[in-house]
């Protein structure tokens, strides 16, 4: 049985292992391999992260890849499990917003985990490596064309990460077609867990990280996979997003994908991130005290506000205040930005913020656009009767206005990561091993 879209991603594997990767494309995957780093560190004190840590090695097992940030050994498909979890868990890692995917959490930790067990990596082997597997997560994600049921973010980023290993691997064509099937056979996490904003959200990152290394794992044993696993009656397409069009795929090889990603500059669900960069640029323009704000809204398109429409509530979890719009513009109005330290108990218990997020509310307006987390509109009311209002088309950290490299190297520090990694990082491509990123992120 064919599968069109199968078949593009070999052809696509074939073509970054051979050709020319554009300079744009190398240099947004250093940064964002930084980035992914530093997020993955912080992840060490998110909520239940121990408990995941000691999940994955109660079982023992070969000690083949570093966790990241405190620098236990585990199996790698256990390993790449437990830092996709950390990736995510803190709202914090890079994101396509077109195609609602994190890549990164996914790709990364399995591709580290692969360069220490198996040796022999390049660091210019990872950057081509992340530019595939970043190039499949995202065109899946850009071909949905109904709104998410399934986890995206996770789902498309295990597809990216398993074409990505098969590079690795050196699959042949076949065994790479087994290994995305075998993939989907293990495809799995719904938007149940955003709803709840339960911390299983991040862990099927990590379930996503964990299925790919079994996926390769048995297809370069030889064993078959679905071999339409994409476009098939049944396959991802059909089934996962309900409709799709695959017309992304082709333009593989002309659009590279890691050039479009955006970091987050604040840990908090993309989707809020409109709505504190407009409150933001209010702040600076007009001086705004907390304390002048009688009102505000946030006029945000349907996915926004299913994603981070949710009401602030004294009772709420680390994971629902992160995906919580009215509490991070309260903190964003009282502290001029918001930060890992926003998420403590004490924080998320603190009356002043949540009287203030009580008196701001998330409407949807119009879009169209089922898929899309802006334009947004913030409106604020000041206590003397003045409305003051900010458009947001473009979100701080997406390509059109992108970090300084500055910022994202301060985003990193506060992520408690260390200097020398940035700077190996940033020089990914002289790395005659990139195991080496590993072991520093221990």
């Amino acid at each position: 049985m064919d599968d069109p879209v199968a078949d593009r991603i070999v052809t696509h594997l074939t073509r970054i292992a051979a050709g020319e990767v554009p300079e744009a494309a190398h240099a947004a995957a250093k940064t964002f391999v930084a980035d992914t780093l530093g997020v993955g560190i912080a992840g060490v004190a998110a909520p239940w992260r121990h408990a995941v840590l000691d999940m994955a090695g109660i079982s023992g097992g070969a000690a083949e890849a570093t966790v990241w940030g405190s620098g236990e050994k585990l199996p790698l498909a256990q390993a790449a499990m437990v830092n996709a979890y950390q990736i995510h868990s803190q709202e914090f890692d890079c994101v396509h917003e077109g195609a609602v995917v994190h890549p990164m959490a996914a790709i990364l930790p399995c591709l580290l985990g692969w360069a220490e067990r198996e040796g022999g990596v390049s660091g210019e082997g990872l950057i081509r490596a992340i530019i595939a597997g970043v190039d499949v997560a995202v065109n899946l994600g850009l071909s949905s064309r109904a709104p998410m049921r399934f986890f995206r973010p996770a789902n498309c980023g295990g597809f990216g990460a398993t074409a990505a290993l098969a590079l690795f691997a050196g699959l042949d064509e076949t065994q790479t077609r087994d290994a995305l099937g075998i993939y989907y056979g293990q495809c799995a996490g719904t938007m149940q867990a955003h709803v709840e904003a339960s911390p299983q959200l991040a862990m099927q990152m990590g379930f996503a990280a964990r299925a790919a290394v079994t996926a390769i794992e048995l297809a370069r044993r030889g064993m078959p996979g679905p071999r339409a696993p994409i476009s098939g009656q049944f396959g991802y397409f059909a089934l996962f997003d309900g409709a799709a069009d695959p017309a992304p795929f082709d333009e593989l090889g002309r659009i590279w994908r890691i050039s479009e990603l955006s970091h987050k500059p604040w840990p908090s669900g993309r989707a809020t991130h409109g709505g504190l960069d407009g409150l933001q640029r209010l702040i600076a323009a007009h001086g705004i005290t907390p304390d002048q704000v009688a009102a505000g809204r946030f006029l945000v398109p349907a996915l926004t506000y299913r994603l981070v429409g949710r009401p602030p509530d004294e009772e709420m979890t680390v994971a629902y205040a992160r995906l919580c719009l009215p509490y991070v513009g309260a903190v964003c109005l009282r502290r001029g930005a918001v930060g890992l330290g926003d998420f403590s108990p004490e924080a998320l218990g603190d009356p002043d913020t949540l009287a203030l997020a009580r008196r701001l509310w998330v409407i949807a307006d119009d879009n169209p656009d089922l898929n899309a987390l802006h334009p947004v509109r913030v409106e604020l009311d000041l206590a003397d009767g003045r409305t003051l209002a900010c458009n947001v088309a473009e979100v701080l950290g997406s390509p059109a206005r992108p970090l300084s490299l500055d910022a994202a190297r301060a985003k990193f520090t506060a992520c408690s990561a260390p200097a020398a990694l940035w700077d190996a990082g940033m020089s990914l491509e002289t790395l005659g091993d990139a195991a080496a990123l590993a072991r520093a992120a221990a």
